[in-house]
């Protein structure tokens, strides 16, 4: 069924500007933390300027094991994946046609981009124990990426789903705007209870 219930736009009229937006801003928080990455490597006491508190703290994140996969900083494939799907979006913006394989090829990059995310989100959040405000902005807008591509997919047929889940594939498409307001509550009500023993000392 597609999305577009009670007079909204169409998915497909949407989904570029939610890529392009997504691109722009994991472009800018990428290199923002690439920046701070390469003065902290160059200076040891450089400290970076979204350390805001004990827990809201770029500087401890970087310093980590899980701020690098392969001995490469997460940034740097951030820095790749955000200018892909920026000019992935600005190429279905100016109405081009896009294969199949090539929807599969970003459903499964996306898919891995939401297992990364809350890979990370784990670790900062349980391991770490501090949150890097732009690896936080970068995790919001990977939701939406991931979600969107994922429900035009369904939309489309890109993603063919046995008949027994057409059922929870209409009602995905019908509620995806709960699901998503539901994900981000879940994330705030973590992030809230782990460290409410620090925001407690805010009140």
């Amino acid at each position: 069924m597609p999305i577009t219930q009670r007079g909204r736009t169409p998915l497909n009229k949407v989904l570029p500007y939610i890529l392009i937006v997504a691109g722009v801003v994991g472009i800018v928080a990428s290199f923002a933390l690439t920046y701070d990455k390469i003065h902290v490597l160059i200076d040891k006491s450089y400290e970076p300027s979204c350390n805001i508190n004990p827990i809201l703290s770029c500087g401890s994140v970087m310093k980590t094991e899980q701020a690098s996969l392969l001995g490469v900083p997460n940034t740097v494939f951030g820095l790749i994946a955000f200018s892909m799907l920026f000019t992935f979006g600005f190429l279905l913006a100016g109405g081009a046609k896009v294969k199949r394989w090539v929807w599969i090829g970003a459903q499964l990059a996306a898919t891995l981009g939401i297992i990364f995310m809350h890979y990370l989100f784990f670790q900062g959040v349980y391991r770490i124990n501090a949150i890097c405000p732009w690896c936080f902005v970068v995790w919001m807008i990977t939701i939406p990426t991931f979600w969107y591509i994922t429900l035009y997919n369904l939309q489309e047929k890109n993603i063919r789903l046995p008949n027994k889940f057409q059922t929870l594939s209409h009602f995905i498409q019908r509620h995806h705007g709960d699901i998503l307001l539901v994900w981000y509550l879940a994330i705030f009500g973590i992030l809230l209870q782990h460290f409410w023993y620090y925001w407690s000392t805010l009140l």
